[in-house]
């Protein structure tokens, strides 16, 4: 069990990988968050960072609702959330949800890759975050309808993910079953189980 929350970003650190930016190594999704606000300024970068995104022909489809604890917009996410990740997001101060448009503006036509473009903003959010001493944690365990009726969201935008967001916290604050897996190193599948050649034929 990690002593300090400095050994706890130790531990959850990815390995170091010759050549692999350490900002990518440092990011981790902790459920644990820090009594503290964050500020503007910072929300700001983080979401610049999101607008340079990568989409394709560059629609940039994403659309994200920012809700700081203590308002309207914070309220209604958090009571999209079913009420597993309400037991530990009621900690972070800023939750995010994120929206995707399904058709390009230039025609109507449908964007198939809203979501995945809306995604790689969202990682782009996470790692920015991450470089300011921040943490993020996506996830996926909320009402979709009630989070569309609340915001809504026309039939024009798919729903995304919600997204915690602040300061680390102490891991004690989570119950039992999450505590373990909050202070249990991060694993992940090799190389080769997921850059192929071809179906099952590792391409390193």
């Amino acid at each position: 069990m990690p002593q300090t929350l400095e050994d706890l970003e130790k531990l959850k650190h990815a390995p170091a990988v010759p050549g692999v930016e350490d900002l990518f190594l440092r990011r981790w999704s902790p459920r644990a968050f820090a009594d503290k606000d964050v500020s503007n300024d910072d929300l700001k970068k983080i979401f610049e960072a999101a607008r340079w995104a990568a989409s394709s022909y560059n629609e940039q489809p994403w659309r994200f609702f920012l809700g700081r604890r203590g308002d309207a917009t914070y309220q209604k996410i958090f009571d999209a959330l079913v009420e597993f990740n309400q037991g530990w997001a009621k900690s972070a101060p800023v939750l995010i949800l994120s929206v995707a448009s399904n058709k390009f503006a230039q025609n109507g036509s449908p964007n198939k890759y809203s979501i995945h473009d809306t995604g790689a903003a969202t990682a782009n959010l996470a790692l920015q975050a991450t470089a300011l001493g921040l943490h993020t944690h996506s996830m996926a365990g909320f009402d979709h309808s009630k989070a569309r009726k609340l915001f809504n969201v026309s039939e024009d935008y798919d729903i995304g993910a919600v997204t915690a967001l602040g300061y680390l916290g102490d891991p004690m604050t989570l119950h039992d079953q999450i505590r373990a897996q909050e202070t249990s190193p991060r694993q992940r599948m090799p190389l080769g189980e997921f850059v192929l050649t071809d179906w099952d034929k590792p391409a390193l």
